[in-house]
């Protein structure tokens, strides 16, 4: 896939083009319904199949200024993205100039000229523009202008309710990462890099890596069972996000412990996959106690790790 992070790298190298647009964050089921709809158009068409997106957040530079935080970074969002057929995906820079853009300006300057997207598939409750003013009537208005096809899809609906990033992000919050793996299409991903720690897990005969996440979206405290990506392969293990209480910690840490599994990771990239919460986080009146659940915590995650259910494809 071929990733352009503005107009003028494309330099009118695109020919007719299907698109989708929007922030796509965490690339959930309904993002996929839309980017796979594109790429099924454009095939059909003998179009590019083409998806735009923003950095950074939209958020960010209007309103308060505040984002939500991210479920996924730029980079995994492009993977994402990427692995589902797209040919091309430009991430435009968002700053104030592109939010003060009317919606006609933003569709021909950008969508028409820029692009040459002659087929556009967005979502159910799609706005942009300044203001969010342009909307599936106003872009159908310019579309039959402009020569563009304009396609809204209904939401995709998962155990009663809309899938979004909002619901999925309040589902991590909450620490049910079991549940969100239908919206998602995969369990939520915790990656970064292993940075060196207290040390505590290796004295007590379960060595840890310590991640400092890429993101600042954060599950709830507790001990989950999880994958990690290593290597190509997949090692089972158990993770605790918290302030391990026992010792007293005050700053937020994610800690795994991969099963059999010894080798050196300090510095390197490590994905976590977060498959289900086994308890939340608790202080313990002393090691022999803390030692004694860790193992009950490790046969637990080997148990739920063996199940069908945990798969991760």
């Amino acid at each position: 896939m071929i990733v352009a992070k503005n107009l003028e790298e494309l330099s009118g190298s695109i020919g007719a083009a299907c698109a989708t647009i929007g922030n796509f964050d965490g690339v959930h089921m309904g993002h996929r319904r839309l980017i796979t709809r594109v790429n099924d158009r454009a095939r059909a068409k003998n179009m590019i199949g083409l998806v735009v997106t923003f950095d950074p957040h939209p958020l960010t530079v209007v309103g308060s200024g505040k984002r939500p935080p991210f479920i996924t970074t730029v980079k995994r969002k492009l993977e994402l993205i990427e692995s589902l057929g797209s040919h091309l995906t430009v991430v435009l820079p968002f700053d104030k100039k592109l939010a003060a853009l009317e919606p006609e300006d933003f569709v021909r300057e950008y969508l028409v000229q820029g692009l040459r997207v002659k087929e556009l598939v967005i979502g159910y409750d799609y706005a942009f523009g300044k203001g969010r003013k342009g909307n599936f009537d106003m872009l159908r208005a310019l579309g039959d202008q402009y020569g563009l096809r304009v396609e809204q899809l209904d939401p995709v609906i998962i155990d009663g309710a809309v899938v979004s990033s909002t619901r999925i992000r309040d589902m991590i919050r909450a620490g049910d990462v079991w549940n969100v793996k239908p919206l998602l299409g995969r369990f939520h991903e915790l990656e970064g890099t292993v940075v060196h720690g207290h040390s505590r897990g290796k004295k007590l005969g379960f060595p840890t890596a310590n991640l400092q996440p890429d993101v600042d979206l954060l599950p709830k405290t507790g001990v989950y069972a999880v994958w990690a990506s290593l290597q190509g392969g997949l090692v089972p293990g158990v993770a605790n996000v918290g302030l391990n209480p026992t010792f007293g910690d005050n700053a937020l840490s994610v800690e795994a412990h991969l099963f059999d599994f010894s080798s050196d990771l300090y510095g390197q990239h490590l994905r976590i996959h977060l498959v289900q919460r086994l308890r939340p986080e608790r202080k313990f009146d002393n090691i022999e106690a803390l030692v004694s659940r860790i193992r009950e915590d490790a046969a637990l995650a080997r148990d739920v790790l063996s199940s069908a259910e945990a798969e991760l494809n």
